[in-house]
């Protein structure tokens, strides 16, 4: 059983939901011409890609490649460029920060301390998203407050300090957002056949069993009140804690 057939359930108002993201989309490009999608080529992910195609909007779409990253999730970047005809924009983090920190601290640093790990998420994911948000007026991601306790009350449209953050599903479920994928045929990552409800870096994920939460498979070594990698902290703008070299993409 693939994750179509296991997930495609959804809810009563599912057609209201689509409806209501798509004219949030418009209402938010309408004000903040300077947006960009932060895609982690997940399945809600995928989703909001497509609904900013059927919304009709200018936006572009970036991915953080960590250097960590599964095949199977980097695969989707080809086929997002087929399928909307529009390049993805990948930004990497700078190469000698990640070369300085595996020497001072080894590759399974991540492992060792929540500090550690935190040191890896901003060198590869936080410094990557600041270039790639600079100049943008707004950032739309695929947050859903079903995800976490951390995100349950995340909302539809933040004003962060230097943009707006949309997150346009924020009210979907599980099910709602593999009937979209079902219902307009969009690729999806194959871990999510393979019990990855959450992807993220390699290390730092693994299959969940039956009745674990969510996100169990993100940094499962660590409590569930750290499991943010920095990029969605409440009420900030996403740091920028190392120099910029905007040569680096």
């Amino acid at each position: 059983m693939n994750a179509i057939e296991l997930h495609n359930h959804p809810s009563p108002d599912h057609a209201g939901k689509v409806s209501r993201a798509l004219a949030l989309l418009r209402e938010q490009a309408a004000s903040h011409p300077r947006l960009a999608q932060a895609s982690s080529l997940g399945a809600e992910d995928m989703v909001v890609t497509h609904l900013i195609h059927l919304a009709g909007i200018e936006a572009s779409v970036f991915v953080l490649d960590t250097g960590k990253l599964h095949t199977e999730t980097l695969a989707l970047i080809p086929l997002i460029g087929q399928r909307y005809r529009r390049e993805v924009e990948v930004y990497r983090p700078q190469q000698e920060q990640v070369l300085h920190f595996v020497r001072q601290n080894g590759e399974d640093a991540m492992y060792r301390s929540i500090e550690l790990r935190q040191q890896c998420c901003g060198i590869r994911k936080m410094e990557p998203l600041a270039r790639a948000l600079a100049g943008k007026d707004g950032w739309i991601t695929g947050l859903r407050r079903e995800q976490s306790q951390e995100r349950a009350d995340v909302a539809a449209v933040v004003q962060e300090p230097q943009r707006v953050k949309i997150s346009p599903i924020v009210d979907w479920t599980w099910g709602d957002v593999w009937h979209f994928i079902a219902e307009h045929r969009l690729p999806y990552n194959a871990l999510h056949d393979r019990f990855f409800p959450s992807i993220g870096c390699e290390p730092c994920t693994r299959a969940i069993a039956v009745g674990e939460d969510f996100r169990s498979g993100r940094w499962w070594w660590e409590s569930e009140a750290a499991k943010e990698c920095g990029l969605h902290a409440r009420h900030v703008s996403p740091p920028n804690p190392f120099p910029v070299d905007s040569r680096t993409t």
